[in-house]
C-alpha cells in the first residue's frame, strides 16, 4: 500500500504505543516534562494541540473538485497544525489546556472555525488547495513543506482578526532585517526611527490606528517557517542535535516533514525518538451546530501520540516558530547564535543581519526541494512585489 493512502482506518483494531516510562527528559514545543512523575501533564499537552487528519464528505472544492483529501492532504493537514499551533499561541497562551466536554473560550471557538473544511474558513483544505493553484500544485496534488509554508504565508494576509506576520525565510538563511521590517512596517530603518504615518498604518490588508499599535506594542506577532534539507538521500546525524534543541526553544511550533509522500507534525522528542501528530486517519467532516459550537473531539489526540526514531526523518522538512513580541524575536536569535557556537552539532540554518546589498532582488533565494518531487529543484523568487516558481526539470 502507498504510504500516501495509509491510514489508521486500516489499523483501527491495533493498539497504540503507551508513552514510555524513562528517566529522560521529554520536551514538547519548549517545555520540559519528565515522563516518570508527569505522565499525565504529557498527555494533557499534547492532547491540547490541534490534530487536524483527512477529512471525508466536505464540500467539494473548486464547486466540482474532490470531497475528501484522503491519499494527497497530509502535508496540507500538517501545515494546518503548525499554524494553529501560532494562532493558539498568539490568543490563548502556551500554557492553554483544552478539556473534553469543557465549554470552550471564544477565542478558541474561532481559532478551530478558522480550519474547518469548508470554502470560506481562512485556513480550510479548500483554501490550502486552491491557494496552492498558485505555486504549481494542481488539486488533490501532494505538497512538500516547502510548498506549504507559501501558501500559509499568502493566506495569512487575509486573517484580520490574528494580524500574523508570516516569514518563510529563503536559502536556508534568516535575515533579521527583512524580519523587523515585516513586523515593524512602520519603523522607518533608513533614518533609524520611526516614521509618522500620513494616515492610518495598514496590517495584514486591515487599516488599524494608534490603538492597534498600542496593542501590538509596534510589533506584528511573526510566525516564521524555514524550508530545510538537511542531507540528500537520509537526514546528516550532524544536524541531530540541533534539531532536538529546535524543540527545546520556548518559540518553538514544531517541524512539519516525514518521510516520502506521508506527513507527520513533529512537536516534540525523548532520547532518539521524535513525538508527533499523524494526520493518516479519515473522519467526517464536521458540521457547525446552530449555537455555533463545534462538536471538537476529533480534534484532539486522545490517544498516546505516535512516535519515530529521528535517523528516519526525511531531511526535508520546516521549521516553525513563534514570536509574540520583538523581546521574544530577540530572545530566538540569541539562542540561534548560542547554538552556532556550540559544539556537538551543525547548524541547520543562517542567521545574519541583513541581506548583502548585490545579492538583494538578483538571486533565487530558495534552494530546499520539497521530499515530494524528487525529480526535480523548486526554487522560488522573492522580492517586494512580486514571487515566481522557476522549475528545474
Amino acid at each position: 500500500m502507498d504510504a500516501a493512502t495509509l491510514t489508521y482506518d486500516t489499523l483501527r483494531f491495533g493498539e497504540f504505543e503507551d508513552f514510555p516510562e524513562t528517566p529522560e527528559p521529554v520536551w514538547i514545543l519548549g517545555k520540559q516534562f519528565n515522563a516518570l512523575k508527569e505522565k499525565d501533564e504529557i498527555l494533557s499537552d499534547i492532547t491540547s494541540r490541534m490534530w487536524f487528519t483527512y477529512r471525508k464528505n466536505f464540500q467539494p472544492i473548486g464547486g466540482t473538485g474532490p470531497t475528501s483529501d484522503t491519499g494527497w492532504g497530509c502535508m496540507l493537514r500538517c501545515g494546518q497544525m503548525i499554524l494553529a499551533e501560532a494562532l493558539i499561541r498568539r490568543h490563548l497562551g502556551r500554557d492553554w489546556r483544552w478539556v473534553r466536554g469543557q465549554r470552550q473560550r471564544e477565542e478558541y471557538i474561532s481559532i478551530l472555525n478558522a480550519f474547518i473544511d469548508k470554502k470560506d474558513s481562512y485556513y480550510s483544505i479548500h483554501q490550502i488547495a486552491q491557494m496552492g493553484v498558485g505555486e504549481g500544485k494542481s488539486i488533490g496534488q501532494w505538497y512538500g513543506p516547502n510548498t506549504v509554508a507559501q501558501v500559509l504565508k499568502k493566506l495569512a494576509v487575509f486573517d484580520k482578526w490574528s494580524r500574523l506576520a508570516v516569514h518563510v525565510a529563503m536559502d536556508n538563511t534568516v535575515v533579521i532585517e527583512e524580519i523587523k521590517r515585516l513586523c515593524m512596517p512602520w519603523l522607518d530603518f533608513e533614518r533609524g526611527a520611526c516614521a509618522e504615518p500620513e494616515g492610518p498604518l495598514e496590517i495584514n490588508g486591515c487599516l488599524e490606528g494608534a490603538c492597534a499599535l498600542a496593542e501590538e506594542a509596534l510589533w506584528k506577532p511573526l510566525v516564521l517557517l524555514i524550508p530545510l534539507r538537511l542531507g540528500l538521500s537520509d537526514i546528516n546525524e550532524a544536524y541531530i542535535e540541533t534539531l532536538k534543541q529546535c524543540f527545546m526553544m520556548p518559540q518553538s511550533l514544531g517541524v512539519i516533514g516525514g518521510k516520502p509522500n506521508s506527513a507527520h507534525y513533529f512537536i516534540g522528542f525523548v532520547g532518539e525518538e521524535l513525538i508527533y501528530l499523524d494526520p493518516h486517519t479519515t473522519q467526517p467532516a464536521v458540521e457547525l451546530c446552530e449555537s455555533g459550537q463545534i462538536q471538537d473531539d476529533s480534534y484532539h489526540c486522545q490517544h498516546p501520540p505516535c512516535r519515530m526514531h529521528i535517523c528516519e526523518l526525511d531531511p526535508s522538512i520546516a521549521a516553525g516558530f513563534f514570536c509574540q513580541t520583538e523581546d521574544d524575536f530577540d530572545d530566538w536569535c540569541a539562542h540561534i547564535r548560542k547554538l552556532s557556537t556550540c559544539r556537538g552539532g551543525l547548524p541547520m540554518f543562517e542567521l545574519v543581519d541583513s541581506q548583502p546589498s548585490h545579492l538583494i532582488n538578483t538571486e533565487v533565494l530558495n534552494l530546499t526541494p520539497d521530499f515530494s518531487d524528487s525529480d526535480r529543484l523548486e526554487r522560488f523568487f522573492d522580492s517586494e512585489d512580486e514571487e515566481f516558481e522557476i522549475l528545474s526539470l
